[in-house]
């Protein structure tokens, strides 16, 4: 039973207990309910809407959970064909010498025995009683599987026979290196795809993409593979037009370079497209973001430049992002010199002196290039310079979007030359 001042308030079939309070002091109080019956129903309705919501949140947990127990269960299966796959081509290439079928009885084929005399084409056995590998044997009747397994048996009994004192079979060891070799072969031929693709235009850097990230599963694990997926990712970034879809590929793009980085630090292209995706990322940030990324950059071209001080795109980056130091803002100057002890600094000359290094160790390496180093002599002052680096920029294709900009900031160099 309810004590004093207390009460009770059936609603729903739920009984909610009121709590009284006294309306005045004395030995004669009244005490009303400190929620009245509209607001308890509305508590109640409120209470029930949590519930409801807990209820289904429940239900989409355990949907999550069955959705990545079934992804698991893909990516295990698609690791164990592709483990399958290598080890079926390591089986086919475990022996240095060929295996052809061949009907002709003066084959050389290994299937042939050659202790004693030709083969004999009757009953399908060499005079040594081996059977050799004629399209009539019986193990060609067999089931497609139990034909290779067949193959390789007759083959290791083969070469014991022919080079018994010069060849053994292959060991554990000689098979992992076989594998190796195997992975090393596909991805050599990955890779030359791949920078074929990069080097092509919109639709081919697209398909280079797509290329790399179907094979990250196999070669996540190397860092020339690495490097490349992280510039598809750049590539994709340059040519898409949704500001998110280009926020997206370079965040992506710098994730996979920070991974590689953290395993290869002297690795020159990881860090050259750890910095170009940095800068790609930053555009889409506060002044704040991309001067602090301004150092990121820098540090990273300059690491780049020690390990290989004979490729000509870093100096390229390099002379680019002092170009653009030395034209930073009223507003970006103060901004770097209110966060930074140090802001940045750079000069005209030092961008020029990186893009004349470009053309010292590759002469016309792109055509915005040039374009940079007339627009420097323009800057210093130097009219017939930068005339003469306006017509061999003229000369050089545009490969990229961005010769494609800096033609159309040629075109404009040229008009005002003119006037």
């Amino acid at each position: 039973m309810p004590g004093p001042g207390c009460g009770t308030c059936v609603s729903g079939g739920i009984v909610v207990p009121r709590v009284l309070v006294p309306a005045e002091a004395g030995d004669g109080a009244m005490y009303t309910p400190l929620l009245t019956q509209g607001e308890q129903l509305d508590v109640l309705e409120r209470l029930d809407f949590v519930l409801r919501n807990i209820s289904e949140l429940r239900k989409e947990v355990e949907e999550l959970r069955n959705s990545l127990q079934h992804l698991a269960a893909e990516i295990v299966s698609e690791v164990r064909s592709h483990l399958e796959e290598t080890q079926k081509v390591t089986r086919r290439r475990r022996f240095p010498f060929p295996r052809e079928r061949s009907d002709s009885t003066g084959s050389s084929s290994i299937y042939f025995t050659a202790s004693s005399g030709t083969a004999n084409t009757d009953d399908g056995e060499s005079e040594g009683g081996y059977t050799t590998a004629n399209a009539e044997s019986d193990y060609d009747r067999e089931s497609e599987r139990e034909s290779e397994e067949g193959e390789d048996e007759v083959s290791c009994e083969t070469v014991r026979t022919v080079r018994r004192d010069s060849l053994d079979l292959v060991n554990e060891d000689e098979t992992h290196l076989i594998l190796d070799s195997s992975l090393e072969e596909g991805l050599g031929q990955l890779l030359q795809q791949a920078d074929r693709l990069h080097d092509g235009n919109e639709q081919e850097k697209r398909e280079g993409f797509q290329l790399l990230l179907n094979n990250k599963l196999a070669y996540a694990d190397q860092t020339d593979f690495l490097w490349r997926l992280a510039r598809a990712h750049s590539d994709m970034c340059e040519i898409t037009e949704d500001a998110d879809e280009k926020r997206s590929y370079a965040s992506d793009g710098k994730e996979e370079i920070e991974i590689a980085l953290q395993k290869w630090n002297q690795s020159a292209e990881c860090h050259q497209w750890y910095a170009i995706l940095c800068g790609q990322l930053s555009e889409h940030e506060s002044i704040q973001k991309r001067i602090q990324t301004g150092y990121i950059f820098k540090e990273h071209i300059d690491k780049a430049i020690e390990l290989k001080p004979e490729d000509p795109k870093a100096y390229y980056l390099l002379g680019r992002w002092c170009y653009q130091v030395s034209h930073l803002g009223w507003l970006e100057k103060k901004t770097a010199s209110a966060l930074f002890e140090a802001p940045p600094t750079a000069t005209v000359q030092d961008a020029l002196q990186n893009f004349l290094r470009v053309e010292e160790l590759s002469p016309g390496f792109s055509k915005a290039g040039r374009v940079y180093i007339a627009k420097c002599y323009r800057d210093l002052g130097k009219s017939s310079a930068a005339l003469l680096w306006m017509n061999l920029a003229s000369e050089l294709p545009a490969n990229t979007k961005e010769d494609a900009e800096s033609e159309r900031e040629l075109e404009e160099m040229q008009a005002v030359w003119e006037e």
